[in-house]
């Protein structure tokens, strides 16, 4: 006699009586000297649905089913099967072979046998619940350790402390929607003092992602010290995580390295969710392309860099925030993050800001859906103020250029990194870059005489609807009113006309507002881009 569950049932003959054995889909042994093999139903077989029906002994061989596991019964030698019933289910059947006497079963016999199976059967059906929830104490046991365990690996390699940087402040959030997340992130000191950050999201849970997190972890922190580029590293990370990758899984990371003496901040990004920078005039997306780890071989990862000036604030996060639900199914999303970043200060303050509208969203008792996990990285302000005392602009950068041929192209490709973030249509980006250009090598040129000795300094602005650039050198006062010319060509190349104010003259084409001035030791100019101007003409030509 054996038990059968609602899925899979066997069978198993008996010499003379059947005995019970309690626990659902094993396979029963034959006991020392019995020579009886066990007997698969399969769930489909109609001799399962007769029994089912059956109420009382069944003779064997004068059933007539098209039955593979019947057919098997009567090679057997089984003359007669008892169905167990308990509570209208088929737990079992009593499989009975030839009497000793190698008499009939008389009706006797058999109503004894129905009787001993009305016992039977729920003494039977204790027994397979008792083993059942015996069974499922054991997996919730050895789940529960498990989850220990993944929760410890994780702990263990979050970071235990944040980095304290002059001139910065570093906040981090994690929140796991369970016992154990597939989020993480890192901070890997550097050399020459930069700092790289890690953020990313394993697709599992529990032991398996926080192994594949360890791992990924290691590896990238191998070789960032190795490597210098985001992108090589996160190339040389995958090639390593792919070979050994579980079936399904893959990883999603964003590494990037910043330089907290400049604000420079150089990233790649292997399909995570797009940071956000906040600006005096709003916020950016930061992106860069990439495949999430541990996918393919081969891959290539874009590199991408800004530059944060001060004030400005960087958030990295995992999409628990914008996949999250209201009560009526819609996503908290990517727009409603970005403004918040726009609208909310930075540091720490963005981070509780951020869950606290994310709490309005879901409701107070919605169950968190995914993990959280958010970075921040605020860059304290250092604005420049006028005589009055009232802010003229948030100063972005400020760097210098040696005076030497061809340095102009450091100050365009400078100059257009840190406005890129901004939201300068492209083709009055070029012309901005032109314009510094041209300002840069007059300075070199005609206010430094190309001494090494007397470096161009450029300053960067933003200011409320516009950017403002600054290209000073040494060569002192600027040019009176009453000296200006109408810019002459020939002239010019004939040494009859100053260089100075005929490159001022291309400059202010170039861009909305530019201007002279000087304090007897150095001369500016100014180069004023208004973010949201009238179309000037020839802009559109510059997109062709």
């Amino acid at each position: 006699m054996v038990a059968l569950s609602s899925t899979f049932r066997r069978l198993r003959r008996r010499t003379a009586a059947g005995a019970a054995d309690p626990t659902p889909e094993r396979r029963v042994q034959p006991v020392p000297g019995d020579e009886s093999t066990p007997v698969d139903i399969a769930p489909n077989d109609p001799l399962l649905a007769y029994l089912q029906s059956a109420s009382g002994a069944v003779d064997v061989e004068a059933l007539k089913l098209d039955s593979p596991a019947l057919a098997e019964l009567k090679a057997a030698g089984v003359k007669l099967a008892v169905p167990l019933v308990s509570q209208g289910e088929l737990i079992g059947v009593l499989n009975l072979g030839p009497r000793r006497s190698e008499q009939e079963y008389s009706s006797d016999d058999r109503k004894l046998l129905d009787n001993l199976a009305a016992q039977a059967a729920p003494a039977l059906r204790v027994g397979q619940l008792v083993r059942q929830q015996e069974a499922e104490a054991r997996t919730r046991q050895r789940f529960e350790q498990e989850l220990e365990v993944a929760r410890l690996i994780q702990q263990n390699f979050l970071p235990k402390q944040l980095p304290e940087l002059s001139g910065w402040q570093v906040a981090a959030c994690y929140q796991p929607a369970r016992e154990v997340g597939g989020d993480f992130y890192d901070v890997i000191p550097l050399a020459d003092g930069q700092v790289g950050f890690v953020i990313g999201d394993v697709t599992d849970k529990g032991v398996p992602a926080a192994l594949v997190m360890a791992a990924t972890r290691s590896v990238l922190r191998a070789s960032a010290q190795r490597l210098i580029e985001p992108g090589a590293v996160l190339e040389r990370v995958n090639e390593h995580l792919c070979p050994d990758m579980p079936a399904k899984m893959f990883v999603t990371c964003l590494y990037g390295v910043l330089d907290p003496t400049t604000g420079h901040f150089r990233f790649a990004n292997a399909g995570h969710d797009l940071p956000y920078v906040k600006t005096a005039l709003g916020s950016v997306e930061l992106r860069a392309r990439g495949m999430p780890l541990g996918l393919m071989t081969g891959m290539k990862y874009e590199e991408r860099e800004t530059l944060l000036a001060p004030g400005d604030s960087l958030l990295l996060h995992s999409d628990g925030i914008v996949e999250a639900h209201d009560p009526q199914g819609q996503m908290f999303g990517f727009p409603r993050l970005k403004e918040a970043v726009a609208r909310y200060p930075g540091g720490g303050e963005l981070i509780d800001l951020v869950l606290a509208d994310l709490h309005d969203h879901t409701g107070s008792d919605a169950e968190q859906e995914d993990d959280i996990t958010m970075v921040v990285l605020q860059r304290e302000p250092d604005q420049s103020d006028s005589p009055n005392g009232k802010v003229i602009g948030q100063l972005l950068a400020e760097f210098e250029v040696p005076s030497a041929e061809g340095n102009e192209r450091m100050a365009l490709e400078r100059v257009a990194a840190t406005v890129a973030p901004l939201g300068l249509a492209p083709a009055r980006l070029r012309r901005l870059e032109t314009a510094v250009a041209e300002a840069t090598m007059n300075a070199m040129e005609h206010g430094n005489a190309y001494q090494a000795d007397r470096p161009v300094t450029v300053r960067v602005y933003a200011e409320p609807g516009r950017i403002r650039v600054e290209v000073a050198d040494l060569g002192g006062a600027p040019s009176a009113p009453d000296q200006a010319e109408v810019p002459d060509l020939e002239a010019k190349l004939a040494g009859l006309q100053r260089p100075r104010g005929w490159g001022l003259f291309l400059i202010k084409n170039m861009v909305d507002e530019a201007r002279e001035t000087g304090d007897g030791e150095h001369h500016t100019v100014e180069l004023v881009m208004h973010l949201e101007p009238e179309l000037k003409v020839g802009d559109d030509d510059d997109d062709t």
